[in-house]
């Protein structure tokens, strides 16, 4: 059984290995442009990292937006934080990483005053976040070439 950790990325270092675990996902496995991969919210999203706890390799990555880098992602709405770029690396799916992962990203968001989480999931991991507590609303709609479905959860 792997024994990870999961932590808010404080150090460049750590966000570093963050993307390292988003590009490895996203623009290697799932074809995703890599100038579209990184944004502007990297900057002030609060980044959480999932790392093995025997040698400290990255595991897995998430980031909230929350206040007005969130605002126009979740309707306007302060209120509600943004849950995005979530990805754990192929040895460690099924260890618990992803879930640990959104936990750890919750609980930013209540320290942060949120009241809710929304996300856009992609439509094949919509069980997965329905299994945490997300309900899907809307239309389906494409997001680099990927259907996606927005979610939320109140906290």
């Amino acid at each position: 059984m792997t024994v990870f950790v999961v932590r808010e990325a404080r150090t460049e270092a750590d966000r570093q290995a963050g993307f390292a675990v988003r590009h490895e996902v996203f623009v290697g496995e799932q074809g995703v442009p890599e100038e579209i991969e990184y944004d502007a919210y990297d900057a002030t999203a609060v980044h959480v990292l999932a790392v093995r706890g025997d040698d400290g390799a990255a595991l897995g990555t998430g980031r909230l937006l929350y206040g007005a880098d969130a605002a126009g992602k979740t309707g306007g709405d302060v209120s509600v934080g943004s849950l995005g770029r979530l990805a754990v690396s192929k040895e460690a799916r099924g260890l618990g990483v992803g879930v640990a992962l959104v936990r750890a990203l919750e609980d930013a968001a209540r320290e942060r005053g949120l009241t809710a989480v929304d996300l856009h999931a992609q439509t094949q991991a919509l069980g997965f976040y329905e299994r945490l507590g997300y309900r899907a609303y809307g239309s389906e709609f494409e997001d680099a070439g990927i259907p996606h479905l927005a979610m939320r959860r109140v906290l």
